[in-house]
């Protein structure tokens, strides 16, 4: 059987500050069949330095004038506003997940709104500090590893593993190694980490999504993969859950021609329902790995499949040869497989033409 793909909603920041908004969302999230809607717990003086640049995304979608600072501080949400939007979250039936970007923020969303995920975003890979106080939480982790290497998602996962068995030893590059090495530390990620394969760029080149990277984060580090998507549309997203990943996660928004950073490379409700509900398919069609009939193709067998029947009439004792024997639909009778064991034989019956072939002793 095959497993169910969480799917998450990136909101992220696309109720730009606005806490109705965000609300609405959730709501929508719900009602278009996503398992989790996430979004981003930050304070602006504490993630970017005020002359900081924006990306050049971000400046495509919101102007070159203001800094990445005024940005982000116009779509800063209070802790008040999160708490209403984690207990909306629980009425409507959907998890909440917000991703942290710093310690006051991960503390507010493990001790006030109780989540039992952290999700880091891409560039969150290597701020050490920060990954080793969400692994001391006991949280299970989702870590997404866009614009990182090989060696850098298994640094960040050696902090994880140090963090996961709360070490006494004073934290350090040996002591997460060492943690990293250890079959404990081994067994702690697998218990705790999901990786997400991504390509953080806005919206992704198709050409440089490499859904292959799955696999490759799968076979390195023997843990749950996933994908994170920025490309245009759902097909990419499908493709990844059609290929095995356990977590979906895509950019969501009520409208793309809203104001703000992200909306523009998000799925508007619609789009994202017809994602969910070509993602549940694929689910089902995965299905085994053993090849028999399924049980709706056992009907069709005999309706299909040819048997073997007279060319021509066939006397009583005339000999089957390949001109008076043939292959035909028929709905019961011999197999194909045996017509080169009937060349030779006697008929023990007489058969008109297009008559089903018996067995024959002779």
């Amino acid at each position: 059987m095959s497993h169910r793909t969480m799917i998450i909603a990136e909101a992220g920041v696309n109720h730009n500050g606005s806490l109705e908004m965000a609300l609405e969302l959730v709501d929508k999230a719900r009602e278009c069949g996503a398992d989790v809607i996430k979004f981003q717990t930050f304070k602006a003086d504490r993630l970017v330095t005020g002359e900081v640049q924006k990306a050049n995304y971000q400046k495509s979608t919101t102007g070159r004038d203001e800094s990445q600072y005024d940005m982000i501080k116009k779509l800063e949400l209070t802790e008040d506003d999160f708490l209403t939007i984690e207990r909306r979250c629980r009425q409507v039936g959907i998890e909440f997940l917000s991703t942290p970007f710093d310690l006051d923020s991960l503390d507010f969303l493990v001790h006030r709104c109780g989540v039992k995920t952290i999700k880091f975003s891409s560039g969150e890979i290597t701020n050490g500090p920060l990954l080793l106080a969400a692994a001391r939480t006991g949280r299970k982790i989702i870590l997404s590893t866009g614009m990182s290497t090989i060696g850098e998602v298994e640094r960040a996962l050696s902090v994880l593993a140090f963090g996961f068995l709360d070490e006494n030893t004073p934290p350090g590059l040996e002591a997460f190694e060492r943690a990293y090495c250890s079959p404990e530390g081994q067994a702690a990620l697998a218990r705790n980490v999901t990786l997400l394969h991504c390509t953080t760029e806005y919206p992704a080149p198709f050409e440089e999504v490499n859904l292959r990277v799955m696999d490759t984060l799968k076979a390195a580090f023997g843990l749950e993969t996933g994908y994170s998507d920025h490309t245009v549309g759902i097909t990419v997203p499908i493709a990844a859950a059609a290929r095995g990943a356990v977590v979906i996660e895509k950019h969501f928004t009520l409208d793309r021609t809203l104001p703000g950073p992200d909306h523009q490379s998000s799925l508007e409700p619609d789009e994202f329902k017809a994602m969910v509900e070509a993602i549940r398919a694929v689910e089902q069609s995965l299905g085994s790995p053993v090849k028999i009939p399924a049980a709706s193709e056992l009907k069709n067998k005999p309706v299909v499949r040819k048997t073997i029947v007279a060319a021509k009439p066939i006397r009583e004792g005339e000999l089957f040869t390949e001109d008076n024997l043939t292959v035909k639909r028929a709905g019961q009778g011999m197999s194909p497989m045996a017509f080169w064991d009937l060349l030779g034989k006697k008929a023990d019956r007489s058969y008109r033409r297009d008559q089903v072939i018996q067995s024959s002793s002779n």
